[in-house]
């Protein structure tokens, strides 16, 4: 019997795609979750709060692989130091995380902490591979759906995004959990890189509404980041196929 492979944020929109995809290599999958779960035939939940490092332990009993999915607004690399210090102590053989294109370049809070999770995991010791995605058509879709609703939608000027589906990304998660570790792999963008205005105008065509657009300049050392396009993948990096455009067709109706 394989040991089972423990999935951090195993419920999320990533995690919904990923855990399936195991399933289907025939592994067994643990989920951590802050809240417990009905398991259901080869997923088991248990419940942690990796914040407050509370419970780890008994969940990476006999686990040798470590797919680390959760994120939230803010404490991730305090959450992933908790992990990681858990797992030294442990059998995990190969720790694997999703992080974000931009992390060791934009100066912004979100992704200085993902940067400081991926530090966390490399400084642990054990065997690691780092993927960096771009932002996920689900993100950039509650995004828009929030700035639509003002009755004048800002539009930063050179604010850009390269959105990928998030199908895409658990496909290649799945392939690098079965698979051995590799460091920090080519990162993973979407196939197209829009605009806030662009993203902003195809949703509200997709829901047949108008509203006024308003350009802004982001201040400081972020909006000269994001203007030079550091949350962009770099050259020589791997693109998705599904569209931004693909994905509002089937979302919105």
């Amino acid at each position: 019997m394989t040991s089972p492979i423990l999935v951090t944020g195993g419920t999320g929109t990533l995690g919904s795609h990923v855990v399936p995809l195991l399933r289907e290599a025939g592994r067994d999958v643990r989920i951590l979750s802050r809240h417990p779960k009905e398991n259901s035939p080869g997923i088991e939940h248990v419940s942690v709060d990796l914040l407050k490092g509370e419970g780890i332990e008994p969940a990476l009993k006999d686990v040798e692989i470590l797919l680390h999915l959760a994120g939230g607004p803010k404490g991730d690399d305090k959450a992933t130091a908790h992990l990681m210090a858990a797992a030294k102590n442990s059998g995990v053989k190969h720790v694997v995380y999703i992080s974000v294109i931009g992390a060791d370049r934009v100066p912004v809070a979100w992704l200085k902490q993902q940067h400081g999770a991926e530090q966390a995991i490399i400084d642990s010791g054990l065997p690691w591979t780092i993927l960096r995605a771009s932002q996920f058509n689900d993100l950039i879709l509650t995004v828009v759906e929030k700035m639509t609703k003002m009755p004048v939608v800002p539009c930063p000027g050179g604010l850009r995004f390269q959105p990928v589906d998030s199908r895409e990304v658990a496909a290649r998660l799945a392939d690098l959990t079965l698979g051995k570790p590799q460091g920090m792999v080519r990162e993973l963008a979407g196939p197209k890189v829009y605009g806030m205005r662009e993203l902003a105008t195809s949703y509200l065509q997709a829901r047949g509404k108008k509203r006024p657009m308003m350009g802004m300049r982001m201040p400081g050392k972020a909006g000269k980041s994001y203007r030079a396009g550091e949350n962009l993948a770099l050259e020589g990096n791997d693109v998705g196929k599904r569209t931004w455009e693909e994905f509002l067709a089937e979302r919105v109706s």
